[in-house]
């Protein structure tokens, strides 16, 4: 199993707003909308910061609850294996993929889709991996029982989930290929 890092060639990897102050990171969204207007950055809307920063708070608490390891205010994110959309994102894309054996699966939490849909408010439709936190060992069996998104809903034409998102709480495997 790969998890892959999609990134805008010309910023690069693992460069997250969440990272940044929120002031800084709503500027730096509104450069984003001007100069690179055809990347999926560009259609955020005016309060995504703050949405992206509630829904890490809680993925990061319901990762503590589980006994997760975490060691960075914010994860880097990853999906689990290939994802056909995600490679649209950005204007001069490119990926990164690295074994999962490369991390501390200690490390790791995993929605089934998007986190932010995944732990929407506004998303009810019953499934029963909808505001649920995975660990490792956990997202296994959701993918034995439900197969990878991207292979059944890569248009999103079944709902919001269209691949699983990793939650990298650590930057020691990352550090180690890209410092």
């Amino acid at each position: 199993m790969y998890l892959y890092h999609y990134f805008d060639k010309t910023i690069g990897p693992f460069v997250s707003l969440s990272d940044l102050p929120i002031d800084e990171a709503k500027s730096i969204l509104d450069v984003i909308k001007v100069t690179k207007p055809n990347s999926q950055g560009a259609q955020r809307h005016d309060k995504y910061v703050e949405y992206r920063r509630n829904c890490e708070n809680i993925i990061r608490s319901e990762f503590a609850k589980k006994g997760g390891v975490i060691n960075r205010t914010s994860p880097h994110y990853m999906v689990i294996e290939h994802s056909p959309w995600l490679s649209t994102w950005f204007e001069n894309s490119s990926f990164i993929k690295i074994p999962i054996e490369e991390f501390d699966i200690k490390t790791i939490s995993f929605t089934y889709g998007d986190s932010m849909p995944t732990f929407s408010p506004t998303i009810n439709d019953g499934k029963e991996y909808r505001k649920k936190l995975y660990t490792y060992d956990e997202i296994l069996k959701i993918i034995e029982k439900y197969g990878l998104p991207q292979d059944w809903n890569d248009d999103g034409k079944y709902g919001a989930e269209r691949y699983i998102e990793a939650h990298v709480w650590s930057d020691e495997t990352i550090n180690r290929y890209f410092s």
